[in-house]
Parts: structure tokens; C-alpha cells; sequence
């Protein structure tokens, strides 16, 4: 929600301050791609310690384990 906030104020005062709408349009295509790659790279920092766990997780797994005999 707050995406769309920035975005619809970014918008106004890129009007209100007389740029043309092309240029407007274009700022606003800047501005989008900017707040995407930003919550993309919030989500991998809060997602990583849950993907750190996972890993350490596995890695336990598999040293605690009984090997296999092979069956061949």
C-alpha cells in the first residue's frame, strides 16, 4: 500500500512542478523498477536466516544418518 502511495505522490508532484508526461511517465517507470528490485532484496534479507536454518537443517541430517549399505 505504500507502494502505491509513493507512487501516486511521485506522480502529482512531477505534474504539479510542470514536467511534461512523457517525462512523467518515464519517471514513474524508473521509480517502479527501483521499488521492485528494493522489496525484492528485502525479501531475500529477511527470508535468509529461514534459508540458513534449512541449510543447517540438512546438513545435520545427513551427518546424523546411518549410511546406506548399497544395494547392488
Amino acid at each position: 500500500m505504500l507502494e502505491v502511495m509513493f507512487v501516486l505522490a511521485f506522480f502529482m508532484a512531477l505534474l504539479l512542478t510542470g514536467i511534461s508526461l512523457l517525462g512523467v511517465i518515464a519517471a514513474l517507470a524508473v521509480a517502479a523498477l527501483l521499488l521492485v528490485f528494493g522489496g525484492l532484496f528485502v525479501l531475500v534479507i529477511k527470508l535468509l536466516p529461514w534459508l540458513a536454518l534449512a541449510i543447517v537443517v540438512v546438513w545435520l541430517y545427513r551427518a546424523l544418518r546411518k549410511p546406506q549399505p548399497h544395494r547392488y
